[in-house]
Formats: structure tokens, C-alpha cells, sequence
């Protein structure tokens, strides 16, 4: 699984960035929305595959057309050159791929944050001090990343008290079966694999940093100031197929069995992933998070780890590079340079019954 994954991504990023910038948005009738699959992101495929896409779209008067891409940061890099008009990310992609890279975007839907799908995992290690001095595999620059610095920072440890190596998240699960890899951090489902190797302990999870690992549906922002019936049929259609989603009904019941069909797993696999992630199954879940201070409090730690490891590109001399604007219009990092917007209008319509 290679959602989430951030290497090899500012060289492509920022070169794919630079095809784009001129391009001027307008009001159009045809939109394109890129997806890789996640947990949090498959319902997308549900609402394509089930006409709910379809009929939001027609409902406002245009076409939307759902696109799987295989590759995480491929489908990112490809919104950022303008091949598409919306992609599925994590906060911190959208912070560092394209806003980084210059190019204007909104978070138009907060779906969900991990809550536990993202852990640490050791085959000795009892507590985290007890990884001073060891070896982490770990797929470098991704979430995984961003876990462990906020785990070792738990305890009054630095990055600099370990080793970190990078591994493919490919090859992590039969890696930890060696005895060389000792110490891990990955994502689900390969952290429930290597939770339940014989002995081995989870020493931390993304349940003790609410809110930090959002995943989100973003959109150009020009295109959808220009197109706002693009968002009313994106955020309808989404909260729609939520509220099937997360039904103990038959229908309910037989979209999770697709998802995790499509997931690679079944019905119960596909649940289990749903229950380490705080899924926002309503509007205003998501407008109560994304306007509150953990929300404001999570970004902050996300830029800053950015920075640190280069994220927000060369010229970037700290962490307020590029500016973070919040649904009340404060502003994170530079005002001059505002490349992430967290726009609640949307959702706020669908939670009132306006769209």
C-alpha cells in the first residue's frame, strides 16, 4: 500500500508545479477528481460506482468524473501540473506538494483523522525511552515520519537520539519478520500485521495525537471560486455517501463489503480500518474540527516538521513560507503567501440543508 507515502516527492512536485502556475481558472461545466485508495479515501469509488456522484453532479448541471490513480504522491503531483481539479491528501501532502510548490488550494472536505491506523511497533522495546540509542525502519518523509518525531518528543527524546532508516512500505512486513528490523512505524493494515508479530509491542499510535494525520479532499481554489458548483455537488455527494457508510443497515453493510473489496480486504477488514480513524460521518463534524483549536494546534506541528525536513522547498527560510488560512480567516505563516485554505462554506451549506 502506497498511500500516504512522501518520497521522491518535492523533485516532481515542484517541477510539475511550474507547468501550471499561468493557468487561469474559469467557469466550466467538467471537472476531475484523482483518488488512491485509503480507507479514508475509497468512498469516493462508492459514490461513483453507486450514481450518488452522478446524480449531485447533474443536480447542479455538470460532470464529475471520479479518476483512480495507483500512485499516492503521482496523483498529487499530477493536481499540482493542473491535470486534475481536485485530489484526495493528508493535510501534510496538501501543505507540502502543492501549496508548497505555489499553487493556491483549498481543503474542501475534512473526512476523517487517523486515530490509531498510524503506530509504532517494537520487538524488545517496552516504552519509548527504551528506543534511545536503536534503529527505526520506517518509510522516510511520510506520516510514519511525522509519528515518530511526535512520539520520541513525548518523552523528552529528539530524532537525533536514533537512527532512522527507510524502507519501502512494500517490503516493511517481511522485514520485521528478520531479525535485523527490530523497530517500526507504518500505517494500517501493515501495522495490525505487525502489531500481532509473537511479542511484539505498540508502544505508541496516532490516537495520542488527535487531529495531526487529517485526510482531506482538496480543490484548486480558483476553480472553485470560479465553479462553486463544483463543491456543492463534491461536498453533497460525499456526505451522502457517508451517511450510507456508516448505516447498520443492509445497504450500509454491503458498501463496506465493496470498499473492502477494493481495499484488498473484506467487509470486517474494511471495518476494522474504520475504527482506527475518527471519521467525520456528518457535516458538522467536520466544521465543529476544523474550527476548533486542535485543529489550529495539529497544523502548526505539521509546518513545523515540514520545515525541519525540507518540505516546504528551498526557499522556504521558515516555517511561516507558506500561509495557512483557518474557516474564520486567521492566518497561519505568511499572509502574503496564503496556499492552504480550509474553507468550511460547504460543509456549513450541507450541514444547514442548503445544498
Amino acid at each position: 500500500m502506497k498511500a500516504r507515502q512522501l518520497t521522491q516527492r518535492l523533485g516532481a512536485g515542484l517541477l510539475t508545479a511550474t507547468l501550471s502556475l499561468g493557468a487561469l481558472a474559469q467557469e466550466r461545466d467538467s471537472f476531475s477528481i484523482a483518488w488512491t485508495i485509503y480507507a479514508g479515501w475509497v468512498p469516493w469509488q462508492y459514490a461513483e460506482d453507486s450514481g450518488i456522484m452522478k446524480k449531485w453532479a447533474d443536480k447542479y448541471d455538470i460532470d464529475v468524473d471520479i479518476v483512480q490513480v495507483n500512485d499516492y504522491i503521482e496523483s498529487i503531483n499530477q493536481y499540482t501540473a493542473g491535470q486534475f481539479d481536485g485530489v484526495v491528501a493528508t493535510s501534510m501532502d496538501a501543505l507540502s506538494i502543492p501549496a508548497a510548490s505555489g499553487k493556491d488550494t483549498t481543503a474542501l472536505i475534512v473526512g476523517d483523522y487517523s486515530n490509531g491506523n498510524d503506530g509504532l511497533v517494537s520487538k524488545d522495546a517496552t516504552s519509548i525511552e527504551d528506543l534511545e540509542g536503536e534503529t527505526v525502519h520506517l518509510v522516510e518523509l511520510s506520516v510514519s515520519h511525522y509519528l515518530l518525531v511526535r512520539a520520541l518528543d513525548s518523552v523528552g527524546l529528539e530524532e537525533r537520539d536514533i537512527n532512522v532508516v527507510n524502507i519501502s512500505d512494500a517490503d516493511l512486513v517481511s522485514a520485521f519478520q528478520t531479525d535485523e528490523v527490530r523497530h517500526v512505524a507504518t500505517w494500517n493494515p501493515l501495522l495490525t500485521e505487525v502489531a500481532n508479530y509473537p511479542g511484539a509491542t505498540e508502544l505508541f499510535n496516532s490516537s495520542q495525537i488527535p487531529g495531526h494525520i487529517k485526510d482531506l479532499t482538496i480543490v484548486d481554489s480558483q476553480t472553485l471560486e470560479d465553479n462553486p458548483a463544483l463543491g456543492k455537488a463534491l461536498v453533497g455527494a460525499w456526505y451522502e455517501t457517508m451517511s450510507i457508510l456508516k448505516a447498520d443497515t443492509e445497504e450500509g453493510r454491503e458498501a463496506r463489503a465493496m470498499l473492502g473489496e477494493i481495499s484488498g480486504t473484506d467487509r470486517e477488514g474494511y471495518e476494522a480500518q474504520l475504527a482506527g480513524m475518527k471519521m467525520f460521518w456528518e457535516p458538522q463534524m467536520s466544521v465543529d474540527f476544523i474550527n476548533g483549536d486542535q485543529a489550529h494546534e495539529a497544523m502548526d506541528s505539521v509546518r513545523q516538521f515540514s520545515f525541519d525536513k525540507g518540505l516546504l522547498g528551498q526557499g522556504a527560510m521558515s516555517p511561516d513560507f507558506v500561509g495557512i488560512e483557518f474557516p474564520d480567516g486567521s492566518v497561519m505563516g505568511s499572509e502574503d503567501n496564503v496556499k492552504l485554505r480550509f474553507n468550511d462554506d460547504y460543509m456549513e451549506m450541507a450541514a444547514d440543508g442548503e445544498i
